[in-house]
């Protein structure tokens, strides 16, 4: 599930993208409004602050409603007034005040998905797995147990299956889960490959889901 978070100050915006990547959220992070319906073409939430550099938060949402009317909008902001709420929620979901609460975040982006059924009704089957992406979800479906993955496992399996049947390097999937360069050595990936293997596969020792392609790095085959 990816999630656009427009948010200019980065404090708030660096402690919110973590708590909500450590939810297995996928987030596009914009300190201002500029490229923001080119990023929310790709994503199934916006969260979005009022006080932005530019173009206001309201502005900037107006705009984003009335292009994407079926991407929810959740507004941002210190302004506690009635005025202000009435004004965002003309065209905004649900309205959150600052401060507030990460766990009431992440309930409020829940709601929101629910309402709009943006959860995929059909799972995506990879072999004996049950795949449902967007819910944060995997079920063996042999067994009909569900499996329990963290965030970080959770968003490297996202993005090798986002990328079925292609070759991911180290480098690619380290920089595209992490968010920072890959150094030469590290085995933190590998560490985490393991760990996903040891939950997903029928046989750890002879994987079936995540398959290493000696010399280059890993991929889920289509």
């Amino acid at each position: 599930m990816r999630l656009l978070y427009i948010e200019d100050d980065q404090e708030i915006g660096g402690l919110v993208c973590r708590h909500l990547q450590e939810r297995g959220y996928e987030v596009v992070w914009l300190t201002s409004g500029e490229k923001a319906a080119e990023e929310a073409e790709r994503c199934d939430l916006v969260i979005l602050d009022v006080m932005l550099p530019g173009l206001d938060g309201f502005t900037v949402g107006q705009r984003l409603k009335k292009r994407f009317p079926s991407t929810p909008i959740l507004m941002l902001s210190a302004r506690t007034s009635i005025d202000d709420k009435l004004l965002g929620l003309q065209f905004a979901d649900d309205y959150l005040t600052k401060p507030f609460h990460p766990d009431e975040l992440a309930a409020r982006i829940e709601v929101l998905l629910r309402r709009f059924a943006v959860k995929a009704a059909e799972p995506l089957a990879v072999k004996h797995l049950l795949v449902y992406e967007n819910e944060n979800r995997i079920v063996n479906s042999e067994t009909g147990d569900e499996i329990t993955l963290t965030g970080k496992q959770f968003q490297i399996f996202g993005y090798l299956l986002r990328h079925q049947g292609q070759i991911l390097t180290k480098e690619q999937i380290y920089e595209a889960v992490w968010k920072e360069p890959y150094l030469e050595g590290d085995k933190t990936l590998m560490v985490h490959i393991r760990y996903l293997r040891e939950k997903l596969e029928r046989d750890p020792a002879a994987p079936e889901v995540i398959e290493t392609v000696r010399g280059i790095g890993y991929r889920v085959k289509a």
